[in-house]
């Protein structure tokens, strides 16, 4: 019997997730579930009903619009999850502090409001970093600035550079170690229940680490093709103004942010679908290598928690 039937569902469906503290949110159609692994060793799962805004407004749900919206969509829910999974540790920690049982239910939640600041802060900080900083250094430190192919190619090598870096650094922290080594154990959870396999530890963990769907091919993906984008943006600029200044390149470059998140997720769409065909290898290899940085082998405790989670959002009540 596979999974899906084991969990009534009629139809095959997508599920993906992502790394939190000490835990694991999956995500299901209709379902969102994070578990996280306590101090005392226990597993903690949180379930939320989740209805995507694509589903609620299909005129959303178009090629380039449906990938745009789905990014601020899960950023929104990533940083939830993320939120709830620090609260169990705080409460943790505390409970750890006062020589206390940790709290049966850990933590308070953040608020609406709180939580859309914090959407909005994190993707105004993602734009500085790897579009503003980018774009001024490209300016300021290369004379390319009026040749759109060869200023997008530098500036689009600062920016990985900036990726690269930044990832390389943080998975040396031994807290990131452990929330890449959660990450693989979502990728590993994930290609189980693709692959119709027992969603059991011994068998999960079999699997590779390595997923073509994962967010950070997105992220990867982001940066090679905005290179192109941009330079043909760039080119029909040059054909109404006489140069390209700083100025010019954020006020034309930052708002198509979302349409370059739209072009990317379509892209990732096509490359994860046909992964095992030539092409397709092509297309996801660069995700693929980034994922050696953002993944570790995890242990078969994490393993444990990746699985409860991905059960309990396939779970039907």
């Amino acid at each position: 019997m596979s999974e899906q039937q084991r969990f009534n569902v009629e139809q095959p469906i997508q599920v993906g997730g992502q790394a939190v503290i000490e835990g694991v949110m999956m995500r299901a159609k209709g379902m969102i579930a994070t578990a996280v692994r306590r101090a005392n060793g226990e597993i903690v799962i949180k379930r939320m009903p989740f209805t995507s805004v694509l589903e609620k407004y299909p005129l959303l749900n178009k090629p380039i619009v449906r990938g745009a919206v789905g990014l601020v969509e899960m950023m929104y829910v990533g940083i939830s999850t993320l939120n709830y999974s620090a609260e169990v540790a705080i409460a943790d920690e505390e409970a750890k502090e006062q020589g206390k049982e940790p709290s049966a239910v850990p933590g308070k939640q953040q608020g609406k409001l709180a939580l859309t600041f914090t959407v909005a802060i994190s993707l105004a900080f993602g734009v500085a970093l790897f579009f503003f900083l980018p774009l001024f250094a490209a300016t300021q430190f290369f004379d390319v600035s009026q040749r759109p192919l060869a200023f997008n190619l530098v500036s689009g090598a600062i920016r990985i550079t900036i990726l690269l870096v930044y990832l390389y650094a943080i998975s040396k922290m031994k807290d990131v170690h452990r929330l890449f080594q959660y990450h693989g154990a979502e990728h590993k959870a994930v290609f189980a229940f693709e692959q119709n396999a027992p969603l059991t530890v011994p068998s999960a963990i079999t699997y590779t680490r390595f997923h073509p769907r994962c967010g950070t091919s997105f992220v990867l993906q982001v940066m090679l093709i905005a290179i192109l984008l941009f330079s043909v943006m760039d080119t029909i600029l040059l054909q109404f103004l006489d140069e390209l200044t700083l100025p010019v390149r954020l006020a034309t470059h930052i708002p198509f942010i979302p349409v370059l998140g739209g072009i990317s997720y379509e892209f990732l769409k096509y490359s994860a679908k046909h992964s095992t065909t030539r092409l397709g290898r092509w297309f996801v290899a660069p995700g693929l290598w980034l994922q050696t940085i953002t993944t570790e082998e995890p242990d078969e405790s994490m393993m444990e928690v990746s699985l409860a989670a991905l059960k309990a959002a396939l779970q039907r009540d």
